[in-house]
């Protein structure tokens, strides 16, 4: 999946939470933030802070590859 936005992102947590029987709260407590952060992030808060976002990532084990511009590799 091409992800062009932070409302992708929010998605595919969101997705991923639900599919694992996950509610906001466990996830929240299992990945040491707050339910507030959970919430904001499956909105699509553009705010949300990346090191925590990672690591809600991690915790729903959702893998990341990055493809650099031809210039960059």
């Amino acid at each position: 999946m091409t992800i062009k936005n932070i409302k992708d992102v929010a998605k595919i947590i969101k997705d991923t939470r639900k599919k694992q029987g996950l509610t906001q709260a466990e996830l929240a407590g299992a990945s040491g933030v707050g339910v507030r952060f959970i919430i904001d992030l499956e909105n699509g808060k553009e705010t949300s802070q990346i090191g925590k976002t990672l690591r809600i990532i991690k915790m729903l084990g959702i893998s990341i590859n990055v493809e650099l511009p031809e210039g960059d590799k």
